[in-house]
């Protein structure tokens, strides 16, 4: 692409080149740069990309976006810019000739339920006959390719490169959760989503907005323009109090969904226990008999979001229906761990106060014996919400045992001294930061027909210490117990 093509796709569309240049890529990361590359010097919450001018140069960059102007040859094409955060994700999509105008995007937002909900609305629309990608907190994926996704939301760059893929194997819809940071740090400049879908709000992230006010502003920035537009569709849980506010504060068409008839679409008294959920949606178009393995009210919140989505894009009731009934488990969402002999295993990622309540008010309702709660909180994130976590796993099961997550650079000792601050005196708890043996110690514990939650990492296959990120997985571990024990 000639260099005057793509910078026509920013607002300081006031260049006057030396020369016209062909560019054969764009990068954000200095190691990525190749001959006549783009290089955009974007500012991180660590590290800022124009101390990597220089790198970039060297590895042969011949034009860099920059928002301070750099000492650099007179042969370098130099650009300033005033944020240049948006001005890469606007030279991504004219690079990748603007993919996102040829898919219907839908996203998802939210603290908690946002990988739930998007495998719930990618069964819905492939029962209705959509070509659909999913970019998720797991990884993204269309027509049987699966790539590891490091960030919830891609940066710019890799997102429009996704959306061009998906657009190049004929996906039509994609379904992709949208974290406050994206919304924040601009990933997600220049699309425009079809149908926006609120989740909940509860503590998260704290450590990054510092309070819940910034948190939250983040959050409806998917709901109004420029990411949403009068032919947008909100889809908003007003079971949650602040997709109550939503519901007033955002422009387009709206549907609010939850489980009292003051909404859209609802499902009144479902029946919940621990083999699935049943009962009835009711919908603008239509009732919808309600059949799911997943379990819990905040499941049902989940599918009652992805229903709304169906309904915005005119799906058939009877496709929106078997997607919900296909939607079989999400890995590391109340995973159950079969082969747990006379026990219940569940694996979780559930790492907020209000998702390690929902999960655990979920067991409770249905469970027989006793539970036993495992979790630990990460390491250099919100502080604040280790206490409430604490207090949530010990008031609210039987046995609780606290443990190391993802401890990245901080003392995994002085985080359970943390979280074990919050939990009332009258209360007894069990500490071992070592995460294998804390799974080993909860299964131990445990007796024919209790429910073992172990929570915080869910899906995830590794563990990040201070020096060393290692192969650690929940499940794996579990299942390895039990194998012992069928096998001596």
């Amino acid at each position: 692409m000639l260099l005057s093509q793509l910078l026509e796709a920013l607002p300081e569309n006031n260049h006057n080149l030396v020369h016209n240049c062909h560019i054969t890529g764009i990068h954000y990361d200095s190691r990525q740069i190749q001959a006549d590359n783009v290089f955009v010097a974007i500012r991180g919450h660590k590290t800022d990309g124009h101390h990597y001018v220089e790198n970039a140069l060297n590895n042969g960059a011949k034009v860099i976006i920059v928002e301070a102007l750099q000492s650099v040859p007179e042969t370098i094409i130099q650009i300033k810019v005033k944020d240049s955060r948006k001005a890469l994700a606007c030279l991504a999509s004219c690079y990748y000739h603007h993919p996102s105008d040829q898919l219907c995007l839908i996203g998802i937002t939210g603290t908690n339920g946002k990988t739930t909900t998007a495998y719930l609305i990618e069964h819905i629309l492939k029962s209705g006959g959509h070509e659909t990608g999913v970019i998720s907190t797991i990884e993204y994926r269309y027509k049987g390719n699966v790539y590891p996704n490091p960030l919830t939301t891609p940066e710019s760059l890799d997102l429009q490169r996704i959306f061009y893929e998906m657009c190049q194997n004929g996906i039509t819809h994609v379904v992709m959760e949208v974290s406050s940071h994206a919304l924040d740090l601009d990933r997600v400049h220049g699309c425009v989503f079809d149908v926006s879908v609120f989740t909940n709000l509860s503590q998260d992230h704290l450590d990054y907005h510092q309070n819940m006010d910034n948190y939250w502003t983040c959050k409806k920035r998917l709901f109004v323009p420029p990411l949403s537009t009068q032919d947008s569709c909100s889809v908003i849980n007003c079971d949650n109090d602040y997709g109550c506010q939503l519901v007033d504060q955002v422009p387009g068409k709206k549907l609010w969904v939850g489980t009292t008839d003051k909404n859209n679409i609802y499902c009144q008294t479902p029946d919940i226990d621990l083999s699935g959920i049943s009962g009835t949606i009711i919908t603008p178009k239509g009732n919808i008999k309600l059949s799911s393995p997943l379990t819990g009210l905040h499941n049902v919140q989940n599918i009652l979001c992805a229903a709304g989505v169906g309904i915005a894009l005119n799906i058939e009731l009877e496709a929106i229906k078997q997607g919900i009934t296909e939607t079989v488990s999400i890995p590391g969402r109340l995973e159950r761990i079969t082969e747990a002999l006379d026990r219940f295993v569940f694996v979780d990622y559930a790492h907020t106060p209000d998702a390690l309540e929902n999960v655990i008010q979920c067991i409770n309702q249905s469970k027989k014996g006793r539970l036993i709660t495992l979790f630990g909180c990460g390491g250099d994130r919100d502080r604040s919400k280790r206490p409430l976590m604490g207090k949530v796993a010990a008031c609210l099961s039987d046995l609780c045992i606290v443990t190391s997550d993802n401890p990245r650079t901080e003392s995994p000792n002085q985080i359970i001294d943390d979280i074990c601050a919050g939990i009332p005196k009258k209360y007894q708890y069990s500490i071992e930061p070592d995460r294998k043996k804390a799974i080993q110690l909860a299964l131990m514990q445990s007796q024919p027909d209790d429910v073992i939650l172990i929570a915080g990492k869910g899906h995830e296959t590794y563990q990040i210490l201070n020096d060393k990120t290692i192969e650690f997985d929940d499940r794996k571990h579990a299942r390895t117990y039990f194998k012992s024990r069928l096998n001596p």
